[in-house]
């Protein structure tokens, strides 16, 4: 009796603060702050909300403990993540096999994986610090570290960086100086500034209110108007260095890292439109390859036609004959078809998600494409259960989520040579590569003409998930000063142009051909010669303003 009846105050207890936690409004603050920075990115493009959505959560963090800014920061990230990559759940509702309630739980499993690196990143930015608390000049540097694992762990998903959100912003004129990472230090930057400026403003209009600015409050017996004095030399750093960011991002608009050379060639982009739900069925794969034959034949005039990943829903081997009249044409006409297409190599037992040129190399070549030659490409950086299922002994048997078509992919080499067509050295991003800049920085040529990216996103519906891949693709080509062209099965396909603006693009879910020109570039930006350095820089420069600057 006496146990039953002390377990009950202690229920009663738990359910008393667990109810606190949720009705906190510092605590919804931060997690609708993290929600609706979704809107930042496309299709939606409200840029200037990456520009103070995020100093919400750093007022909420300021001189926070480790414990209280690492659970603060998980909330902050929560809503972000729930928001921005909720098109997730489209491809696990319709394809994994799962109950609604149980697909549910594995998305919010994945929000909260992916949340567990912002909340890092606080914790770390207070634990380091000398009275352990957060110091929010230096809460870039560790941010930027965060990013960097969630870009590596377990593979990497490095979607929603904050730097992608300022694509068409002012402050896209850094990129090709400091790339998007280098971009997510400026939006950081700039966040913190506002906060320090808010601080002031209400330390000076309430003299030194405790309450609202505890950082500027008055401490011990110390004379409040000193306070105040000290507070206003602590607003000149905030201003001056967004002054500073402003003024550089609009010189930097001035610059032209790389030129035009009058080359071009010309583009066919084929789109399928070819839903997922039958792209794998049997019945389904002549019907296929003979929409993208007839979808081409009537582009054979283009220098390029490009099909996007995984076009030929069947292995390489079981179709010469197809592989070879495509060949064909594409000679006779003195054209080149690149196209998506899986290969099994019967010795190894190893399947490759593949790029392959059909057609013509170079204006020297007389034989175009034979199975297995070199001009191919191998899909490099594979997407976990998509393409392969680790422990996968354990996890197949779980559903059908587990064991989708085509996930046992083996991938290819980190650096591959880039792809020739038609005198034309295009390197090749498969998919979710695009994702990952160190990729396209290690694979870039004095060579390279263009940057070349195809996807499947109709595992997404009609969801924002292939706008943010469309838009990471525009600030790849502004990052490293370089044309880039991206073929999918039903959209995003566009053609963009060395400053990552669009050049032409088609409509999702119709099946279409995308015709364009894209113009050739000489010269390199700081970024596609330096990523690593200007990396580097980016985290030291807050640690120095952290040792000068005590607030």
């Amino acid at each position: 009796m006496t146990n039953h009846t002390q377990a009950i105050p202690k229920k009663v207890s738990l359910v008393n603060t667990i109810k606190n936690k949720l009705t906190t409004p510092s605590h919804w603050l931060c997690f609708l702050s993290g929600f609706l920075l979704v809107f930042a990115y496309a299709p939606f493009s409200y840029w200037w909300l990456a520009l103070i959505l995020p100093s919400i959560i750093l007022y909420q963090i300021r001189n926070a403990t480790p414990r209280a800014a690492a659970k603060k920061m998980a909330l902050f990230a929560f809503g972000w993540f729930s928001s921005g990559i909720s098109w997730v759940h489209v491809s696990i509702d319709q394809f994994g096999g799962l109950p609604l309630v149980f697909s549910l739980l594995l998305m919010l499993a994945l929000c909260a994986y992916l949340a567990l690196f912002p909340a890092l990143a606080g914790y770390l930015t207070a634990k380091i610090t000398r009275n352990k608390h957060v110091n929010l000049w230096f809460f870039p540097s560790v941010w930027l570290l965060c990013e960097y694992l969630r870009s590596v762990v377990l593979t990497g998903f490095p979607w929603l960086s904050l730097g992608y959100s300022q694509i068409d912003s002012p402050l896209a004129s850094f990129a090709p100086v400091i790339g998007e990472v280098g971009l997510t230090g400026i939006v950081l930057l700039l966040n913190i500034c506002w906060v320090k400026i808010y601080c002031y403003c209400c330390a000076h209009l309430a003299n030194v209110d405790s309450t609202s600015c505890p950082d500027l409050a008055n401490k011990g017996n110390q004379n409040t108007q000193v306070m105040v004095k000290r507070s206003a030399k602590h607003l000149a750093l905030p201003l001056v260095l967004a002054i500073t960011i402003m003024l550089t991002s609009v010189a930097l608009h001035q610059v032209n890292w790389t030129v035009l050379t009058g080359k071009s060639a010309k583009v066919a982009l084929v789109q399928g439109n070819v839903a997922q739900s039958i792209k794998w069925r049997p019945e389904q794969e002549w019907p296929t390859m003979l929409k993208y034959l007839d979808l081409t034949r009537l582009n054979y005039d283009a220098d390029i036609i490009v099909w996007p990943e995984s076009a030929i829903p069947a292995l390489e081997p079981a179709v010469q004959d197809y592989l070879t009249s495509v060949n064909s044409s594409a000679m006779l006409n003195n054209s080149a078809v690149i196209t998506g297409l899986i290969n099994y190599n019967f010795e190894s037992k190893e399947y490759f998600n593949a790029l392959i040129v059909l057609g013509k190399k170079n204006s020297e070549d007389n034989i175009g494409y034979h199975y297995n030659h070199s001009n191919r490409y191998y899909k490099s950086h594979l997407l976990p259960i998509g393409e392969f299922v680790p422990f996968q002994e354990l996890l197949r048997p779980i559903a059908p989520f587990f064991n989708l078509p085509m996930s046992s992919f083996t991938p290819g080499e980190y650096v591959q040579p880039n792809l020739v067509a038609n005198n034309l050295h295009i390197l090749p991003l498969n998919c979710f590569e695009i994702a990952f800049p160190a990729q396209l920085a290690a694979n870039l040529t004095n060579d390279s003409d263009m940057i070349l990216t195809v996807s499947n996103d109709a595992w997404f519906g009609d969801s924002h998930g292939p706008h943010q891949h469309f838009e990471i693709a525009r600030m790849r080509a502004l990052e490293f000063g370089r044309p880039l062209v991206r073929a999918t099965n039903n959209g995003v396909t566009g053609i963009i142009n060395h400053l990552g603006e669009v050049s032409a693009i088609a409509p999702q879910f119709k099946e279409v051909v995308l015709r364009g020109t894209v113009e050739f570039v000489s010269g390199d930006t700081p970024y596609s010669q330096w990523p690593n350095l200007l990396l580097a820089l980016m985290i030291f420069i807050p640690l120095t303003l952290m040792k000068y600057c005590k607030c």
